[in-house]
């Protein structure tokens, strides 16, 4: 890869190469990816980029892939960046922009991870690729995999949602139902990995995961047309996407393309926060339980928190926790008021905006893009549970209109 210069661990600084399946240091610590920047700069431009198909390989040069490296099967990335005035003017914010990359292929930005993840397996010659997950990494691996014709392996806690079982059974999938919280259902895995040698697309193991991830804040730029927000919100869990979220930009920013970093906000759930509570204590990681619905981002034991701690730190990023309920109405109010149905670890960075502006951290003139990381239909059961059941009755008109003004429901036009 003529674009990467090697792989350094974040902790002692050793350096590796770039091979693509090389994993953690030796010292424990997880690498990054390190590119040479001049030679980007000479051979990528904006103009370049307008002629290039609409998905995550079209910033190749500023990806770990060989020249001769095809794109994955699946469309994935160039998810829609909606500008939301009402939103805004709720919210009481200069501008508001949510990207809704719940539209990729397996309705989730973890796609974007796993096309990364099944583009190296092919360079190393695998034919197998396994990972756990609490969900969204599980389906969008069996399924970018299934397209490529590759087998999975496929690790979830217990407590996985239905929805998302189901997508991976149907992507043919072998998948283990580990009886325990994540940092079992991770823990059997990767022996598992280890011992048949199967290619690893675990969170924080593999350094290529959030170079694919980083393409997420790559589109938010070019869509925006390089002038950059105040802030990004996104929710965190292992600490992989935020990690990738502020490479991407750095990555941007070292080769011209934008000219200022907008500052990161870290949202995570107030049952599970371990990551947020290390920044705002200023203390090493301490586990947690996973006390929160919102399953993708329940991890008690992150496998990124170096990269993600760095990438709040360096921005100089804000920190905020939500509860379930606010989680849940900011689905509601995302989809009320733009038509955009996150499932709850999906709408948490949302959630947060919701919560900074109430409390006088956010204003009028504070521009934020709020990223949605996965489609409500992963878990219509909590949906459901908090916007409540449809009116039931029978085909009577006039049952219709006293259900109607026993709840107030308006009908004029």
């Amino acid at each position: 890869m003529k674009n990467v210069k090697y792989a350094k661990c974040v902790k002692c600084g050793k350096i590796y190469d770039a091979v693509p399946n090389v994993t953690n240091c030796e010292c424990g610590g997880i690498l990054d990816i390190v590119y040479d920047y001049d030679r980007i700069r000479e051979h990528f431009t904006k103009q370049i980029l307008k002629s290039r198909p609409y998905d995550m390989w079209r910033y190749r040069e500023l990806l770990p892939i060989e020249e001769t490296t095809e794109p994955t099967p699946l469309r994935v990335g160039w998810s829609p960046l909606y500008e939301e005035k009402n939103l805004a003017a709720l919210l009481g914010l200069g501008r508001l922009w949510v990207k809704d990359d719940g539209q990729n292929p397996t309705a989730s930005l973890k796609d974007r991870a796993s096309a990364m993840a099944v583009a190296k397996a092919a360079e190393a010659g695998a034919k197998i690729i396994a990972c756990s997950s609490t969900g969204n990494a599980a389906s969008s691996l069996a399924g970018n995999a299934a397209a490529a014709g590759l087998r999975t392996f496929i690790f979830v806690p217990g407590r996985a949602p239905k929805g998302k079982v189901a997508q991976l059974l149907t992507f043919g999938a072998t998948v283990i139902s580990v009886q325990g919280n994540y940092e079992d259902t991770f823990e059997l895995s990767r022996k598992a990995i280890d011992h048949f040698g199967w290619y690893n697309r675990n969170a924080a193991i593999n350094p290529y995961l959030s170079e694919g991830k980083k393409t997420v804040s790559l589109e938010i730029a070019e869509q925006l047309d390089w002038e950059m927000p105040d802030y990004l919100a996104i929710s965190v869990g292992d600490g992989c996407t935020i990690a990738g979220v502020w490479k991407g930009l750095k990555d941007l920013y070292a080769i011209g393309f934008i000219d200022r970093l907008p500052r990161l906000i870290a949202v995570q759930a107030k049952g599970c926060c371990p990551i947020n509570r290390a920044v705002e204590e200023n203390l090493p990681l301490r586990p947690m339980e996973e006390n929160t619905l919102a399953d993708s981002i329940a991890v008690g034991v992150p496998r990124n928190p170096d990269k993600a701690i760095m990438a709040i730190k360096e921005s100089r990023g804000l920190t905020v926790e939500v509860t379930d309920e606010e989680i849940m109405a900011a689905q509601k109010l995302l989809g009320k008021t733009c038509g955009v149905f996150g499932e709850p670890a999906g709408v948490t960075g949302t959630a947060g905006v919701k919560k900074l502006c109430e409390e006088g951290k956010l204003g009028k003139d504070d521009t934020v893009v709020s990223v949605v990381t996965g489609n409500g239909l992963k878990d219509v059961d909590n949906a459901i549970k908090f916007a409540g059941e449809p009116i039931s009755l029978p085909s009577d008109m006039d049952l219709l209109l006293k259900e109607f003004e026993k709840r107030k429901i308006r009908t004029e036009q």
